[in-house]
């Protein structure tokens, strides 16, 4: 596919096609593109097609190139490093293609049309999540995976995004907005402020008292909550600090 008048809907068929044959290449036929990724080779490619059928290759010749080029020369570090992270490192620099190649054909987007693009790429796990075993295959996280244990929620905003946290206190990643969720929880009040819930605010629970907090108001955000594994508020922190 060349650059030009393409749709949202085709370029997003196009990254789609193409993040499916890096998929299979990093996960089900592992063992094949591993042995392909010899060391004593030139520089090597892994080219994702719109068919779902991957290629590893050198790079194009002609300068400059159809398409911006993968990462050169993921055969070198091969036997350098662990497996895992060698297959790892491959995603992280497929997903990067990824973008580069859709961005590429949708040059000729609006803003509008740009921010869908992304969205629609965004609702799906990045390659990087799948092979490292972040997220599975499926686009929709499952209740085991999100995290959430005991009375958690989730409470999402309209597109979708995760906006507070479950029980325990660890952010969750969610893709579908739930009405229902909002109307249940829609009552809950700030801990520190008093506020009531809002979608587009991201919260927090403590495991101790079972309050939510706006994460602003006790200095958490969504990034750090990821490393919290039992999250106490400032208040049941002070109470078990007291001799």
């Amino acid at each position: 596919m060349e650059m030009g008048s393409r749709t949202v809907e085709e370029i997003f068929k196009d990254y789609s096609g193409r993040r499916a044959s890096i998929l299979r290449a990093l996960t089900y036929d592992v063992d094949e593109f591993y042995g392909i990724c010899d060391p004593e080779k030139e520089n090597l490619c892994l080219y994702g097609h719109p068919n779902e059928s991957w290629e590893v290759t050198l790079p194009a010749e002609e300068v400059p190139p159809e398409l911006p080029e993968p990462a050169l020369g993921i055969n070198f570090a091969r036997d350098g490093m662990n497996r895992k992270d060698w297959l790892s490192l491959v995603a992280v620099h497929s997903d990067c293609w990824l973008l580069s190649v859709a961005f590429y054909l949708g040059a000729r987007l609006n803003h509008s049309e740009r921010k869908r693009l992304f969205s629609m790429i965004n609702d799906m796990p990045t390659v990087f999540e799948v092979v490292a075993e972040r997220k599975p295959l499926t686009d929709k996280p499952s209740a085991a995976e999100s995290g959430s244990k005991g009375k958690g929620s989730t409470k999402r905003s309209s597109d979708g995004q995760v906006k507070s946290i479950q029980k325990p206190a660890a952010a969750a990643a969610a893709e579908e907005s739930s009405e229902d969720e909002e109307d249940e929880h829609g009552d809950t009040q700030c801990g520190t402020c008093g506020g009531n819930y809002n979608a587009d605010e991201f919260w927090i629970g403590c495991d101790i008292c079972e309050r939510w907090y706006h994460g602003k108001c006790v200095r958490i955000t969504p990034a750090k909550a990821e490393s919290i594994k039992h999250y106490k508020c400032p208040s049941c922190s002070m109470k078990r600090a007291r001799p």
